[in-house]
């Protein structure tokens, strides 16, 4: 999940490098280091460990010029967080590798370029592919054929940058199972691993496929696939502008994304909604013919969209009367599970390039699953251009590590999955008016509740000095409470945990006491009294509780909790709703005890090995 940049232009390429990387910086930031070929043809690396900002400084102090060049910030995997582990890798200063992914044979490849005589100088595994493409250089003489044949000796997931002293007007670019893309300038061409890092230079791109390797020069461009042979990958411009990754007056990116969330989700609903019913066109040419053969609803997802597929899975069984369940991805690919041939597979991912739920969709196709759907942020994403179906959430650049508005925005398109499925099943045209209705007033609701900003921040201070926490929902809440426990843990460090209230009574309740604040979230529907009696057996054990309940609950604050009133909302897409204030809670909380909000320790955003 590290990231990569690299360039070849008309001018000095050390800034573009570094723009990229501030804006790559999402993805790790463990170390960050760069590499540039000079005006002599040597190649010259500065690295250094922490965030990119400490590479600028030593950038600032030793300039690098050059007119090509790679750089990369990194999320540890292979070897701890020091300089020496820092990317670009170089081999005999002839060549330099920046690398994305995970080789899985590095150790055999290591073993035997040991005996070749090759000196090690770091824990990674990206360490052989630089010495790799070095052993294939010095037989070949061609930096392009090199790079193909190390490739062929390499397994694994990799998206590489690759520049050499022996041919300095030269940028090779290769992936196998990370994302990379080439933007194109004028006389000029760069790549990264995100387009949001060169926006500020071009807004045409070409998105690699699988296997593809690319050289580039100031001349052109030549891409050849797997087989080695010469294709042509189709251009693309983006919409996004250069400063849509700004955080502009927001403190925080995650606090910018929460605020966005109203928009975000209008946005999902644009064009997807039509006299008042869903439709299906949405989802791709010809989805009505898919969904009119689906006998049910497999959903595969990693955290926070792990959790949006949980509430799915409620609104399909609930709302719909359609078969569903939902499975962490990471364990998916290894368990033997019952083949449906008319199973709809639905992939969640705010970036599309999650490997373990890539996988999961390839396990699923290769056992011979139905069609599959993919719940993206990101376009030309690996996810999207693997499924036969593509519903984007539209929720625009989310920077900040903890997901905010991809969640809300998945949980949209979830209920819009969730209305032209149901067609086929127990849902009437009544019903999918009502869910219409609701769905289009979301963003004012959502409104609504950013307005309880200030006296969310208030509380949080209650959270300041506390080690653990507890959140609790019933229902379709429950993986709401998952989700806040989630937000909680990732940027402040809190331990927290969510259980369903009723399970309080199986264990958890012997941890309940002052130290340990209890959050609870109380919509008003069938089970606010179950969920009133659970908060009951809080409060007899002296626990200190935080209740974003429903102004039409009947809850009031007492002297063990604290009520804060959310304005009503149909219990439909109360999860969404409610979703907001965790959200808030969470940011408040994590800013008064000093974390990195945006960037936590040990985390990164998306999520590319396995």
């Amino acid at each position: 999940m590290c990231g990569i940049v690299g360039a070849i232009a008309q001018r000095e390429v050390a800034p573009i490098l570094l723009e990229g990387l501030r804006r790559l910086e999402y993805r790790g930031y463990d170390s960050a280091g760069m590499a540039v070929l000079d005006s002599d043809g040597e190649l010259k690396r500065l690295r250094t460990t922490g965030k990119v900002a400490e590479l600028a400084r030593a950038v600032d102090q030793r300039p690098l010029h050059g007119l090509a060049g790679v750089a990369h910030t990194r999320w540890a995997t292979h070897g701890r967080p020091s300089e020496s582990n820092a990317h670009p890798h170089i081999c005999r200063n002839k060549v330099a590798v920046v690398h994305n992914g995970i080789i899985e044979n590095y150790v055999k490849l290591r073993d035997r370029q040991k005996e070749l005589g090759f000196p090690f100088t770091s824990e990674t595994d990206t360490e052989v592919i630089v010495h790799q493409v070095y052993h294939h250089l010095d037989q070949d003489d061609d930096l392009l054929q090199a790079v193909q044949h190390a490739c062929r000796d390499l397994e694994g997931a990799y998206a590489l940058g690759v520049v050499s002293t022996s041919e300095p007007d030269r940028l090779i670019a290769a992936r196998r199972g990370s994302p990379l893309v080439i933007g194109i300038g004028i006389g000029e061409y760069f790549i990264a691993s995100d387009v949001a890092a060169l926006l500020p230079v071009t807004q045409r791109f070409v998105f690699l496929h699988d296997g593809d390797i690319a050289e580039l020069t100031s001349g052109g461009m030549v891409i050849y696939d797997e087989r080695g042979e010469l294709v042509e990958r189709p251009e693309t411009r983006s919409e996004l502008s250069a400063d849509a990754v700004e955080r502009g007056a927001y403190r925080h990116y995650m606090l910018k994304e929460i605020y966005e969330q109203p928009r975000a989700i209008a946005d999902t609903l644009e064009g997807r909604i039509y006299q008042g019913r869903v439709v299906e066109a949405a989802f791709g040419v010809g989805a009505g013919e898919v969904f009119d053969k689906v006998q049910g609803v497999h959903i595969i997802a990693c955290g926070t969209s792990y959790h949006a597929g949980l509430i799915g899975r409620h609104w399909m069984e609930s709302l719909a009367g359609i078969p569903c369940s939902v499975e962490v991805a990471s364990e998916f690919r290894y368990r033997r599970p019952v083949v449906r041939n008319s199973s709809l597979i639905v992939t969640i991912s705010q970036s599309g390039e999650t490997a373990d739920t890539l996988a999961g969709l390839q396990e699923a196709r290769r056992l011979g699953f139905g069609q599959a759907l993919a719940i993206c942020n990101v376009p030309e994403s690996s996810l999207t251009r693997e499924s036969d179906l593509v519903l984007m959430t539209r929720a625009g650049p989310e920077i900040g590590v903890a997901s905010t508005k991809a969640f809300t925005t998945q949980l949209v398109a979830l209920m819009l999955l969730t209305i032209v499925l149901g067609r086929r099943f127990s849902l009437s045209d009544a019903i999918e008016q009502q869910l219409v209705q609701q769905l289009l007033h979301l963003p004012r609701e959502i409104e609504d509740v950013l307005q309880l900003d200030d006296q969310i921040q208030q509380l949080s201070e209650r959270f300041a000095d506390k080690q653990h926490a507890l959140f609790l929902g019933r229902g379709a809440q429950y993986p709401v409470a998952m989700e806040g426990a989630l937000k909680l843990k990732e940027i402040s460090y809190i331990h927290a945990e969510a259980y369903p209230a009723g399970e309080l009574k199986h264990g958890p309740l012997a941890l309940v006491d002052a130290a340990m604040p209890v959050v609870a979230v109380a919509p008003n529907n069938e089970l606010l009294e179950k969920l009133k009696s659970n908060l009951q057996e809080v409060s007899a054990r002296g626990g200190e509780m935080l209740v974003f309940a429903d102004q039409h609950a009947g809850m009031a604050s007492d002297a063990t909790s604290t009520v804060l009133p959310v304005a009503p909302t149909d219990d439909c897409v109360a999860p969404i709703v409610f979703t907001v204030p965790l959200q808030l809670l969470a940011y408040h909380v994590a800013v008064l005890k000093g974390t990195d909000v945006d960037q936590p320790r040990n985390l990164a955003k998306s999520v590319t090995v396995e």
